[in-house]
């Protein structure tokens, strides 16, 4: 017996000591597979099915192997699962404990020197003011400083960028709170710790650091695991490029404004960080109402004529800021600042100082950016994949296109993985359906959103509610939105927009028989388990934008190599997007519900196979009378099967 089959398998360690583990054959498999990976170097991409348990899969080996390691995730809520309850009850239940450390970006941390200078700033009103003193209150009492831990604090509550540092603003070891400092302590733990969970923002920044010969984030890794790994290759392009906005030019600015005060200099850098705010209003001016990602040359004429002109408005602040930069270390990060915001801007408006790659906008209503992103990061990503050592375990529900890896590993720049997809444990033949109604318009054409809803909306009045109606864009939602309105669905209409995505949710889960209109990010991410969801209708086929700026890097480097974009890059691209938003469906063993893709290129086009081969096997229904049938048989019927729903 293998030391993974002693505690995963029938009669393990689990099975014996866990109350409610279940033997699951794939999930050995897995863990089997980690471990020989582990033992033997190397790397590995699995395919692992929802349901599967993964995150047990990988995590027995680490524990197992008594190895240093890295986990990596794609969510601030897979971090702290992991964290306070995984690896803590794992450890336990096979007699492994290991020391774990949870680190995440500085956006997470309270950062006493950011809460100090806007108490002194004097500006603020008085409940802002009693609002910071209470933050300060309570990071006395706090162990970590992970504001998390406040349950009214959201990601997006206005004091947040107040009272936490970026790499920008952060003063380092020159920080007079340098010794209290959250960001500090948690590193300091991540050094001394076997088993290090971080994001994959900050896997990448330490890989970076690394690669430049600077002081590590994290440990020295025999293993890093990356789970959500479909996440990957996206954050990686965004993080090899550059980036300049209005917003770094307002935070510089205002910082500029909060140090001079308090060393008596105000009189001298007003006129300038004023100066840098008029040129972010300015160039928020001229980008207009348009929003969204905007190729260089889409973007509008006024705006891309007026970027060089922030750089007087950056040398003039740097100019003021060099008398006095050595007043305070704030005024000294300042000058740094100032400095580094203008190398990144003259090296974009000279189109990525000579390296291959895109220039694009991405334009919101209250802030301009402007970003130069590489045509391909495949390299770059594998060298410094190469330099960290270890071996590497990326795995998540959807890595492959049928059988074949090669599209996700050829983005990450890793050649030699043992691969393997592993299927989901659920009984897909016997729990769900997909339908695929017959007669729809093309999905371009305009009348599409309609009549896919009139096909859909006598299976949602049959299941009572309990659906999801996932879309490619807001337009369509919005057109959904509209022609829902003017009936009277099972339960309540819940639109994506119309509050937080947690608050959504939870209001679906209690209701039983709602109905969510959602796209984008709830095709992923999202986790509905028991009858409350028994439908999940999809518009069409999730083909990226051929406008995202993103998109056109990619297939500019395919063409450039020769290749075929279109089937090595926009297919796997939008099968893989596929499979999450069906993977919204079955989330445990006795969920129940049926699947609506109302594509009809599914059937017309030779590419439509390759998605329907790469989707869970499940009975194909052919008539409109099928399906109503089977969605009738979801909707809960008696008053038990009422209560247990909401």
């Amino acid at each position: 017996m293998t030391p993974v089959a002693a505690v995963l398998g029938p009669e393990g360690a689990l099975a014996a000591r866990l109350p409610g583990f279940r033997h699951r054959h794939a999930q050995q498999e897995m863990a089997e597979l980690v471990w020989q990976t582990i033992e033997r170097g190397g790397h590995a991409a699995i395919e692992a099915g929802t349901g599967i348990g993964k995150t047990f899969a990988y995590l027995v080996p680490v524990l197992l192997a008594g190895r240093r390691a890295i986990v990596s995730t794609g969510t601030k809520t897979l971090q702290d699962q992991l964290f306070a309850r995984d690896l803590p009850l794992l450890g336990a239940a096979i007699g492994r404990p290991a020391r774990v450390a949870l680190l995440k970006g500085r956006a997470n941390y309270l950062c006493w020197q950011r809460l100090e200078s806007a108490l002194e700033e004097g500006t603020r009103g008085a409940a802002a003011v009693a609002e910071l003193r209470a933050i300060a209150d309570w990071g006395r009492a706090s162990g970590s400083g992970d504001l998390t831990e406040l349950d009214d604090f959201a990601d997006d509550q206005p004091l947040r960028p107040v009272v936490t540092s970026t790499v920008e603003n952060c003063l380092g070891t020159r920080c007079p709170r340098i010794d209290d400092c959250f960001v500090a302590a948690a590193r300091r733990a991540a050094q001394q710790a076997d088993i290090v969970i971080v994001n994959h923002h900050l896997l990448l920044a330490d890989l970076a650091l690394k690669d430049g010969g600077f002081g590590e984030l994290l440990p020295a890794g025999d293993v890093v695991i990356v789970d959500e790994a479909h996440q990957l290759p996206e954050i990686a392009q965004q993080f090899f490029g550059l980036s300049f906005s209005t917003r770094e030019l307002e935070s510089l600015a205002h910082d500029v404004f909060a140090a001079a005060r308090r060393g008596g200099h105000g009189v001298a850098l007003q006129p300038a960080a004023d100066a840098l705010l008029l040129e972010a209003a300015e160039l928020r001016r001229r980008a207009g109402d348009g929003g969204g990602r905007l190729p260089w040359i889409a973007a509008p004429a006024a705006l891309r004529d007026r970027l060089p002109d922030a750089r007087p408005a950056l040398e003039g602040l740097a100019a003021a800021l060099e008398p006095v930069r050595g007043a305070s270390e704030a005024l000294e990060r300042c000058a740094e600042r100032c400095a580094e915001s203008l190398a990144r801007l003259r090296a974009i408006v000279g189109d990525g100082g000579g390296e291959e790659g895109l220039r694009w906008f991405d334009l919101a209503p209250r802030s301009v950016a402007v970003h130069w992103t590489p045509l391909d990061i495949g390299g770059s990503l594998a060298a410094r994949i190469d330099a960290q050592g270890g071996a590497w375990v990326f795995t998540s529900a959807t890595l492959a296109v049928g059988d074949d890896f090669s599209h996700f590993l050829d983005r990450i720049g890793v050649a030699g993985a043992a691969t393997r997809v592993l299927a989901s444990p659920f009984d897909y033949r016997k729990n769900a359906r997909l339908y695929l109604p017959e007669g729809l318009p093309d999905p371009a054409d305009p009348a599409h959103c309609e009549e896919l809803m009139r096909a859909v909306w006598p299976l949602v009045e049959a299941a009572g509610g309990g659906a999801f109606l996932l879309f490619t864009s807001f337009r369509a939602l919005r057109i959904a939105e509209a022609w829902l309105a003017k009936r009277r669905t099972p339960g309540p209409l819940l639109v994506q927009g119309s509050g937080a995505r947690s608050e959504l949710l939870a209001a679906f889960r209690e209701a039983g028989n709602a109905v969510l209109l959602g796209t984008g990010s709830f095709w992923q991410g999202v986790d509905v388990r028991g009858p409350s969801l028994r439908l999940v209708a999809i518009d069409k086929l999730p083909f990226a934008s051929p406008g995202d700026p993103l998109v056109q890097a990619r297939v500019e480097a395919i063409r450039r190599a020769g290749g075929d974009p279109f089937l090595e890059f926009q297919v796997p691209q939008a099968v893989l997007g596929l499979k999450q938003g069906v993977g919204r469906l079955i989330r445990d063993f006795e969920d129940r519900g049926l699947v609506v893709l109302g594509d009809r290129r599914l059937r017309t086009r030779g590419y439509g196979r390759l998605f329907l081969e790469s989707l869970p096997a499940m009975p194909l229904l052919e008539a409109p009378a099928e399906a109503l049938a089977f969605a009738a048989t979801l909707a809960p019927s008696s008053a038990a099967e009422r209560a247990a729903v909401s």
